[in-house]
């Protein structure tokens, strides 16, 4: 995903690699619906005259316009966020044209906590807040999936690292 296997270190395997969670499509896809109904009605009703195949053309790069900033854009944002555990860090990766990488090495966690509204736990996701003893303190992500068991596997590594075991041992 946003972490090849070749950019591992020796010893560390990843645990887990996910997106954020896809309740972060439902306003993109119906603006994709919305605006598709619009554009398709607003064709079918431009009445005849001298420059109506200008206004047609019109219409469609409008349409295409607006599914690009509020369908597209927002997809392909969701879709070049991942993160990935691993036994020796946690990897948060964004970006579309420019990527931006912030790496919190589990031994340098202190704090793991997840907080959850009730349309959240509904869906199962949440926001996971990692507090560590890096520059940037705590970090906080939203509309994080399984945020469970995301959860859980970041403090059971976190225990691992500081009981000086990896992957069990």
């Amino acid at each position: 995903m946003t972490l090849p296997d070749h950019h591992l270190t020796q010893g560390e395997r990843r645990v887990r690699s996910f997106h954020p969670h896809w309740k972060r499509l439902v306003v993109p896809f119906i603006a994709l619906v919305l605006i598709a109904a619009a554009t398709g009605a607003a064709l079918y009703f431009i009445p005849d005259f001298a420059y109506v195949s200008y206004a047609r053309i019109a219409v469609v790069v409008i349409g295409l316009i607006l599914l690009t900033i509020w369908s597209f854009v927002p997809y392909l944002q969701w879709k070049n966020t991942g993160y990935v555990l691993t036994t020796h860090r946690f990897t948060i990766s964004t970006g579309v044209l420019n990527k931006s990488t912030d790496e919190i090495p589990i031994t340098k966690v202190n704090t793991v906590s997840s907080d959850q509204t009730l349309p959240e736990r509904l869906l199962g996701c949440g926001t996971l807040t990692v507090e560590s003893a890096g520059d940037r303190g705590e970090i906080v992500l939203k509309d994080i999936p399984k945020i469970q068991d995301v959860r859980t596997d970041l403090f059971r590594l976190v225990e691992d690292a500081s009981d000086g075991e990896v992957d069990g041992r």
